[in-house]
């Protein structure tokens, strides 16, 4: 699948977690489908080396703090007027048994993986409903669908993404805001490296198309997604780039 030149062209997007993996990758080729961009990530110096081709705002914050995202929504539509697309790619990976597991690493997870999707959601939905549509991708994973061993902590925290996505698009798809997830499977991008090898190999092992992604494999999901007219039937869906890992 390739990205259609121009089906983004005049749209605003606002991209959380952009400074490498998929955020990136969705970055670029809503870039090459005529968006225009912003870009946030916690990481200011590998945001600005990963975009350095991207025309667009870049912001460096925690994405955790509700003070830090209410002010990046209100800049970027000072900037520019409104937010037309936001997705939600801002995330953390680590692995640990339960058993294992203190509070402040459980808690953690759901701040960055959860309480990120919630906070900028709740800053931009009044804007997009203010101006009659828009859309909201958020990158959950397979795991939040079928779990993962020794990653309770993110699959709960995905699953929570999911669940979010279904109520948001309830709530506000009828006056034109479209809320959808992507879930995809294991992909080769730098989260996964907090993960043992054996875990990788046991993952790959399972897999129906016997390999993990590419993070330019899943961006594609995006477009079409922020895409008129051919995501303008989906809302409350969770799409799977997931190499068969979830067959639904």
């Amino acid at each position: 699948m390739t990205t259609s030149t121009g089906s983004l062209a005049g749209l605003h997007c606002l991209i959380t977690g952009a400074a490498s993996g998929i955020g990136a990758a969705i970055a670029t080729a809503f870039a090459q489908a005529g968006a225009t961009l912003a870009l946030a990530d916690l990481d200011a110096d590998r945001l600005e080396h990963t975009a350095t081709d991207l025309i667009g705002m870049r912001h460096a914050l925690d994405l955790t703090a509700p003070d830090a995202v209410q002010a990046l929504i209100d800049t970027e539509i000072e900037h520019a007027g409104r937010i037309d697309v936001l997705v939600n790619c801002a995330g953390i990976l680590t692995e640990m048994p339960l058993v294992d597991m203190d509070l402040a690493t459980w808690q953690r997870m759901i701040d960055v993986d959860l309480t990120s999707v919630f906070l900028t959601c709740r800053a931009v939905v009044p804007h997009m409903l203010h101006a009659g549509g828009g859309r909201i991708i958020n990158i959950a994973s397979q795991l939040g669908q079928k779990g993962g061993s020794g990653l309770t902590h993110y699959s709960a925290a995905k699953a929570g993404v999911i669940g979010f996505t279904k109520a948001l698009a309830r709530e506000v798809s009828a006056r034109g805001v479209l809320v959808n997830a992507i879930a995809p499977g294991p992909i080769t991008t730098p989260l996964i490296d907090g993960l043992s090898s054996d875990w990788k190999q046991a993952k790959e092992a399972e897999l129906p198309l016997g390999r993990f992604g590419l993070p330019e494999e899943v961006a594609p999901t995006a477009v079409l997604l922020a895409s008129d007219p051919g995501g303008n039937l989906y809302t409350g869906q969770t799409l799977g780039p997931n190499s068969g890992d979830v067959m639904v």
